[in-house]
């Protein structure tokens, strides 16, 4: 497997990509990496990770698109950026898959006008998986379509459900569709409409409205919505997350000495609980309806959060989830 990475997106870069992709050649032997970048900044850092090795490219971008700057524009002005010769790489079938840590809005429109949509797919989506009580789950959307139709929710449901399925192994994932109440009538008139179209598809183990209060149960494995109640739960789940984890802190060092005992005896279950909420042990958030496997890394990536969004493509990759979905979706047509 090929893969192309932006070697200078993120907040890190490139240290923490070339980090990262090292990393990923440690323990996948079967993997080959393109990193687009500045030539000479590249080589330094992997001169750096003292890797001597054949399995990395260098593809020379003068160029870098930064988050502050208007994500078409960017696109269609900065040809020779680290991003868009990233995305080339996969749109003339060069590599397998790309991953960006760069800007969100540059790296989706890349996307949808340098690879391509799968034929027939409305609207692409951003779908990361989040850590829940009992099992991960996936939103989509996650950002990618403020505004949607039901029909697009209804594509959502059946791409996040290949995807699901392909990548965590679970054969019929549940899907909910994420409203302000359980019953079948609430909601406003894209969420009404939209239940009525998922309530009729036979393929879809559809389970119905799921509160934003039992989302993070991890019961429903996939959870559909428009990007701007998709993002808003994300942000929120990783806001709250990490306030708890501080609270919990603060509240032991600011105790006496029993409270600090205690603490030291459990230090083993905070950890656990920090891995399972920490993002850098997710990897990315797949773009699902593009023509490639696209993977949108944190902005604050490190060595770690790159590695593991590596081996997310590649788990991607050898579960055919690509094909899965075109699939899918011939058989709705």
């Amino acid at each position: 497997m090929r893969i192309a990475i932006d070697g200078m997106g993120g907040d890190n870069a490139p240290q923490a990509v070339v980090n990262g992709v090292v990393q990923a050649l440690n323990e996948f032997k079967d993997l080959e990496f393109y990193i687009t970048g500045p030539e000479e900044v590249i080589k330094e850092q992997l001169k750096k990770e003292n890797y001597t090795g054949d399995k990395i490219t260098i593809i020379d971008a003068k160029e870098v698109i930064s988050t502050n700057e208007h994500p078409v524009m960017a696109i269609r002005k900065k040809k020779d950026s680290s991003l868009c010769k990233a995305l080339n790489l996969v749109k003339e079938k060069k590599c397998d898959a790309v991953l960006s840590a760069g800007s969100t809005g540059a790296f989706l429109a890349g996307c949808n006008f340098i690879i391509g949509r799968i034929k027939g797919v409305k609207r692409p989506a951003l779908t990361p998986i989040m850590p829940g009580k009992n099992a991960p789950f996936m939103i989509v959307d996650a950002g990618a379509n403020v505004d949607c139709k039901p029909e697009y929710l209804v594509q959502f449901a059946h791409m996040g459900r290949e995807y699901y399925k392909g990548v965590l192994n679970v054969e019929n994932p549940s899907i909910g569709l994420v409203n302000i109440g359980a019953e079948e009538e609430k909601g406003n008139e894209l969420t009404k409409n939209t239940y009525q179209l998922l309530k009729s598809e036979e393929r879809l183990n559809f389970m119905g409205n799921v509160e934003p209060r039992d989302v993070t149960s991890g019961d429903t494995n996939v959870l559909v919505c428009d990007g701007f109640a998709g993002n808003t739960i994300l942000k929120m789940y990783e806001g709250t997350a990490s306030t708890l984890l501080n609270i919990i802190k603060d509240e032991i060092l600011s105790s006496g000495v029993k409270a600090k005992v205690g603490a030291l005896l459990l230090k083993p279950v905070f950890k656990s609980i920090k891995k399972k909420f920490d993002y850098k042990e997710y990897g990315g958030a797949p773009f699902l309806g593009v023509d490639g496997i696209c993977i949108k890394a944190h902005g604050s990536s490190d060595g770690k959060a790159f590695k593991n969004a590596i081996r997310q493509s590649k788990q991607f990759y050898d579960s055919k989830v690509l094909d899965k979905i075109k699939e899918e979706l011939e058989l709705k047509a």
